[in-house]
Order: C-alpha cells, then structure tokens, then sequence
C-alpha cells in the first residue's frame, strides 16, 4: 500500500478500560458524535474557565456543544482543570498548560505530536495554542516514514468527565488544527490528516457525575 493509515486510537488495555467504567457511580453518557471534515492526523476525528490544581466532579453546567448530553463543560464555579490526554489515553501523563514544550503525543501510534506550544488560553470552554506540530508521513510506512515539522494552530475543545475510582477526570475530546503555511504535498489525497479528529475511546466513557 502507498499510504498505510494512521491512527489515533489510544493503545489502552482492556483492563484499564474495566477499571475506568466501574469506578464511575452514573452511567456513562452517550459517546460524542464523531468530528465533522477531513484534515489531521489519525483516526476518528482528535471546553471552558481558568482551571484550579484538581478536577471536580461537580454536575457541569448546560451543554453548548452538539455533542451528547455528557459533552458539557465542567461547572465553571468549581474550575476543574481539564487535561489532554497523552497519546489519547487516561491512564497516560495528563497534560496542562503550559504543556508540549519540548514535545508531547497526540496519537498512540506516536505519529503526531505538538512541539513548542504557547498556549493563550486553556479554560473549562477550549485551549487554544500555537506551536510545531511533527507529522509522520507513513511512506512507505508508519515504521519507515518521515517526520515533517509544521507551524500550526490548536484548540481542544468538547471536555468530557471520566469517573475512576469514584473520582472524576475532565479530559479534551476534540483536536482541531490550522496550518497557517499548509502541509507538504506528501499530505494530500488520501494521505491527508484528519481534522478536526476525536479521542472516541475517551468520549465513549463520558459521564455526567461520579
């Protein structure tokens, strides 16, 4: 195959998963709907008030997303801080702002990552940051392929809450990228990234209180 697909499904064990699910005392909500047009890195698809130093697990406060019920964003009264997840995964480093100065990974298959971020805001809404984005161009092959350094713009957005333990997490679930100077010709066609792209696995485990 010319092109060998990327994918941002984070390499999560079945076990973690078990453990995430059964710490949560509310049913999970339903998933977020899958992010909207083509162009950044990985699989499916990858908000809102300055964060404290803990998550809350306070009720959020009404959704404003098109999302399912369990997309809202953390009470902004409490300021939860919203992390990204690391390779899309929740038992992986947490990361805040300031975050990925020297590198940090969007996707399991370790073929995106963020490079020299400054972020302008990071609240319970969006984070919104501009920086280096490295892109692996899978030719021939993901193993084999190349690494081009982009300039590009960031906002995470649709925070989700994770129950484990009985204790409440509130991760980004959506990624979305503009590249203000374009992306190698290597990137177009079928070859082209997704974006905006989605953490489905951390979605599907949304709940509305723990």
């Amino acid at each position: 195959m010319k092109w060998l697909t990327r994918t941002l499904l984070p390499v999560v064990p079945l076990a973690a998963l078990t453990v995430l699910a059964a710490g949560c005392h509310s049913a999970p909500a339903a998933a977020s709907s899958a992010a909207t047009s083509a162009a950044s890195p990985s699989a499916s698809g990858p908000a809102q008030a300055a964060p404290s130093s803990a998550p809350s697990s306070a009720a959020p406060a009404a959704s404003t997303g098109a999302a399912s019920t369990a997309t809202t964003s953390p009470a902004t009264a409490a300021s939860p801080t919203v992390y990204l997840a690391e390779g899309g995964s929740t038992t992986g480093p947490l990361l805040h702002a300031p975050a990925c100065p020297s590198g940090c990974v969007l996707s399991g298959d370790g073929t995106v990552a963020l490079w020299n971020m400054t972020w302008s805001s990071w609240n319970t809404a969006q984070a919104v940051g501009t920086g280096t984005e490295k892109l692996d161009d899978c030719t021939p092959n993901c193993a084999a392929g190349k690494l081009h350094a982009v300039p590009v713009k960031v906002v995470l957005s649709q925070p989700v809450l994770v129950c484990a333990g009985g204790k409440g997490t509130w991760y980004w679930t959506s990624t979305a990228f503009t590249w203000p100077s374009g992306l190698p010709s290597v990137f177009s066609g079928g070859n082209a990234p997704t974006n905006p792209f989605t953490y489905a696995g951390i979605a599907s485990q949304a709940a509305k209180a723990c």
